[in-house]
């Protein structure tokens, strides 16, 4: 039986929730939404096969096993006393491209563009839909899980867990059942718990993609730049996102950088908390990372050609970017003195403080 939860078996077990309805309104970018959601579902690989009694097992454990999780983080980090404590949403992996979409719809529901013609706006939804449509697709066989900010019926958040990847990676791995899915469970627990503990964090990130996608700039300027940004990609080693920067005006950069500084922080601080809570509550743990390490590197030449395309490998550069400056801040002045990033945006490390922690500690604390 397939692990997805798109049979009508599946449908009925306990926290997996089903394919649902279409989503928001078509809006904002000009992105068809429904049309993303219909090539995702398309180009979407089957998830493995496993018994049914396992399925319902995992279903079970991991939505048991994200509340432990992230109490297991607020006693590691200081953060989050008083809140609920709640069980995930456990998705298959059309479900989760849904759902993803839905985020993505509703963050960039804002940032409209000038005024453009009916036809040239459908024309561009139609490519846009597609092409985000074939990204989910791909990432859908790979995501184990996330805290999307602004989903949920209420658009308050929404923690997801994707069974079917959480199952293959703990298959190929080779690695302990309970042991893995509570691992995953700490690190997207420590996602949910950033954005519910510090009460501006959501509507700063918001606001700071808003202004991203609004800041226009003429083409003009931008194919001047980019005789530079090719000759200067050099020296990048073909880092799809440093094209990108290099191809940014002023403001758009300073943006970018912020935002980017930002998600360096919440993903390295997720991998330190992982890690530092993992030796007291998951046995395997070291035999996992050391595993599941060499997985992110690791794929055939096709997959690490897609994974550089899509960013994915500039990702992982974040993970440890990131990780190393909590590493190094918690290590100087403990946990409760690295909580003063969460203070303010002005506490927030910049850039370049990420790769220099010592810089954040005398400015900050």
């Amino acid at each position: 039986m397939d692990i997805d939860a798109t049979s009508p078996a599946a449908a009925t077990r306990p926290g997996v929730v089903p394919a649902g309805a279409a989503g928001p309104v078509d809006r904002g970018l000009p992105v068809n939404w429904s049309l993303a959601k219909g090539t995702a579902a398309r180009l979407m690989a089957a998830g493995p096969q496993t018994d049914p009694s396992v399925a319902a097992e995992l279903v079970a454990r991991l939505r048991t096993d994200s509340a432990i999780a992230e109490g297991h983080v607020r006693e590691t980090t200081g953060l989050g006393a008083g809140l609920p404590l709640l069980p995930a949403d456990v998705l298959d992996r059309p479900a989760w491209a849904r759902a993803a979409l839905d985020g993505m719809a509703a963050l960039t529901a804002g940032a409209e563009l000038p005024h453009t013609p009916k036809l040239a706006r459908a024309v561009t939804g139609t490519t846009a839909g597609a092409q985000v449509g074939a990204l989910l697709a791909y990432l859908g066989a790979r995501v184990l899980g996330q805290y999307d900010p602004f989903g949920g019926p209420d658009g308050a958040g929404r923690l997801i867990l994707v069974a079917p990847n959480i199952y293959a990676a703990q298959q190929s791995l080779g690695v302990d059942s309970e042991d893995f899915a509570l691992w995953v469970c700490l690190h997207e627990a420590t996602h949910r718990l950033q954005f519910t503990a510090v009460p501006w964090l959501r509507d700063y990130f918001s606001d700071q993609v808003g202004q991203l996608l609004s800041i226009r700039e003429p083409d003009a300027a931008k194919l001047a730049r980019l005789p530079e940004a090719i000759r200067s990609m050099r020296g990048t080693g073909g880092d799809p996102l440093a094209l990108v920067e290099l191809l940014q005006g002023p403001e758009q950069k300073a943006v970018l950088d912020r935002l980017l500084a930002l998600t360096t922080l919440l993903e390295g601080h997720a991998d330190h908390v992982m890690d530092a809570v993992g030796p007291r509550v998951v046995p395997s743990v070291d035999v996992i990372r050391e595993r599941f390490t060499a997985r992110r590197r690791g794929g055939g030449i096709i997959d690490r050609l897609l994974r550089t395309l899509l960013g994915v490998e500039a990702k992982m550069r974040q993970y440890a970017v990131g990780a190393a400056f909590v590493r190094h801040v918690d290590g100087e002045i403990g946990m409760a003195g690295f909580n003063r990033v969460w203070e303010s945006p002005d506490t927030l490390p910049t850039r370049a403080e990420l790769d220099a922690p010592q810089d954040w500690l005398r400015r900050v604390a």
